[in-house]
Parts: structure tokens; sequence; C-alpha cells
């Protein structure tokens, strides 16, 4: 059996965010991913560019689009323009290139990555994690990550974040073009989507767009409205190739850490319950994870509370007001896009939120100020 400091149940963004952040402070560190590589990523790509003081690597080559404009419209018209220009711009990637950035970083900083293998079991053994694969070998371990994404068997078992999860379900496809998409612009389409919108992230040459409903476990079925939404960005009717999936969304503080393990990313429920944004919470995560592991590792804390304390202060505290904001709107669509998106200064809002210039957070303390001044 072959010991490491730190073994990671997943690679994706931020299993391997969490992975290159330990092994660039000097520890050892294994990967265990039970998919192949993946042709597509079925993941918008935005990204603010404010998330670079989370990023272990440069990134450069991955952006394909900088965003100057977001665009929101209710049924294809009632349109909203808000502005990105500012001094943290919004970015969309392409995952499989910077997924690739990643994995390729890691194994340059000495991580092992073993793939495609199943978790099996694990065990404590002597303070120790005892993880046994499908390859019929066993892996030793003093600190576990549970990475493995929104539909994770480990955060279950080892009990972190919330007892009964909430998803979104979620069509992500890529389209071949732009339609009628400006480059330097993402679109969010609500009206169509009950419970929820859909989006369209420009790549290069290529389109991500995506279907999502966040409440009441309401599915995407209905494909008269699919076509809609097609239609509406500017291509023909489905069908076209998809993924369905369902993306675990934040439901609350909870733990997120036990003794000597943590979740990252979306196995933590830690997606934007409003707006689906994962790649930033999956950073903030990693960054905090790796931290939390070192200052154990190095003797500085005798545990890992301290990062469940920095991922609420940090991005729960203001998913907190997201999934209040999402709660009402989504149930009330209409009245929140007239009276939330086409408010005067709601554009500007939402544009600071997507470039990680304000939380939800602070949007809330800005109404309850001005409802309390005009009381």
């Amino acid at each position: 059996m072959k010991g490491f400091d730190v073994v990671i149940i997943g690679g994706g963004l931020s299993g391997s965010s969490t992975a290159l952040n330990l092994a660039k402070k000097g520890y050892s560190v294994l990967i265990i991913e039970k998919e192949k590589n993946q042709d597509f990523k079925p993941c918008a790509g935005g990204m603010a560019s404010s998330m670079k003081k989370f990023l272990p690597l440069e990134i450069k080559d991955a952006i394909e689009s900088k965003i100057k404009n977001v665009e929101f419209r209710w049924k294809a018209s009632d349109n909203v323009i808000a502005d990105l220009t500012g001094e943290s711009p919004f970015w969309i990637i392409k995952r499989e290139k910077f997924d690739k950035l990643l994995t390729d970083e890691s194994l340059r900083n000495g991580v092992q990555i073993l793939k495609p293998v199943l978790v099996e079991k694990i065990t404590k053994k002597n303070d120790n994690w005892e993880i046994t694969c499908n390859n019929k070998k066993k892996y030793i371990s003093e600190f576990l990550v549970i990475a493995d994404g929104s539909q994770s068997k480990w955060a279950g078992y080892f009990k972190l974040g919330p007892r009964k999860p909430k998803f979104a379900n979620t069509i992500s496809l890529r389209l071949n073009g732009l339609g009628q998409i400006p480059k330097d612009a993402v679109r969010f389409e609500f009206g169509f989507i009950k419970y929820g919108f859909a989006w369209a992230f420009p790549l290069k040459e290529s389109l991500n767009i995506g279907l999502g409903t966040f409440i009441n476990n309401s599915p995407l079925e209905n494909q008269a409205v699919n076509n809609q939404v097609i239609r509406s960005f500017g291509f023909d009717a489905f069908p076209y190739k998809t993924i369905n999936k369902k993306l675990r969304i934040w439901n609350g503080l909870h733990p997120i850490n036990g003794d000597k393990v943590l979740a990252v990313g979306d196995a933590a429920s830690l997606c934007d319950p409003f707006l689906a944004e994962g790649i930033r919470p999956s950073l903030i995560s990693s960054f905090y994870a790796a931290e939390s592991i070192d200052q154990c590792l190095s003797g500085k804390i005798d545990n890992l509370n301290l990062y469940t304390k920095n991922i609420n202060d940090n991005w729960g505290k203001s998913m907190a007001w997201g999934r209040r904001i999402a709660q009402v709107f989504y149930r009330f669509p209409r009245t929140g896009y007239q009276l939330g998106v086409k408010r005067k200064t709601a554009p500007k809002r939402i544009a600071q939120i997507l470039s990680g210039e304000m939380s939800y957070e602070d949007i809330a303390k800005r109404v309850i100020k001005r409802l309390l001044i005009k009381s």
C-alpha cells in the first residue's frame, strides 16, 4: 500500500485545483477519478476575473471570450442589457481546456492521478485513511478530500453538507456557431422555463447553452418549450446531443468537514442556487481546503473546522440571500423580472455579482438600508 499526505476522490475542477494547490505547498497528493477524459464538459464556462487570486495557475490559454455585456430577456423580448466593462471583466473558458491545464500542471508538480478507477471502500486505520479501489489496490492518506461532484457518493457517507441535498435539473449542449449571440455577450432567457431560465455563453466558434429549473424539482421534458429556447438563440429546433444532469445547489449552512476529511465544489453543495454558478465556489473551496489541510499538516491547527468557517464567510452567507431570492423570483418570475431585472439599478448589480464585485448579501443589505431610510 502506497501512502500519501492527501488523497482526493474526484479529478474535476475542484479536485484538481485542490491537488495543485497542495502539491505547490510540497505535499504528496493522489487523485482517484472514476471517469475517462470527457470530450465535452457540460459547463457554461463563465468565470469572473476576480477569481485570479484563487487560481493555482495561469489560464489564458483556456479563455475563449471576454464578455462586455450581459443581456436579459423575457420570452425573446423585453431586453435589458448590463455593461460588464468594469474593473473585473467576465471570461468564458472552455472547460475541457481548463481541466487539461489543471491536470497537466498537477502532474508537473508531482500529483499522481489514477483513472478510470472507482473507490469502493474507505476506512479509518491508525488515524489514517485506507482507500480500497476496483483496481484491487489500497492507498493510505492522512487527509481525504471529497470532490466527486453533484452525484457525490461520499459526501453523504461522511455527513458533509446538507443531509438532504437540493438539486437543479439541467440540460446542457454545445452548438457550432454563435447563432444570434454576440461574441462578447452572454444571454439569460427568462419566461420559457418554469421555475428557472436558459442561458447562452459564447466560445470562439461555438455556443454553450443550458436550461435549468431551480425549485420544486421541476422537469425539463417539454420539447416544445425547449425548441422555443433554442430558436430564441438563433438555431433550429431540437434534437441535438444533450447532457441531462442534476446539479447539487447550495441549501443552507452545514459543516463540510469532518475529522481529517472535507468536501469541495459541487460535492459540498456550493453551486449558486439562483444563477447556477459553479466555477467560482469550486475555486474558492479548493483554495481554502488546501490552506486548511496545509495548516493541519504543518501543526498550526489541529482540525479542519476553519475550512467550513471560511467557506461560510466567503460564500455561504451570500448564498443564503441568493437562495431567498431564487425562492421568490422563480415562483413569481414575471413579477421578479419586472421589479428585479428591469429595475433601473438592477442590470449593474447583476453584472457586479457576475464579475465578483458584489455578493447577494451586499445587495440585500442595500435594499434593507433603503427600506429603513424610506420608513
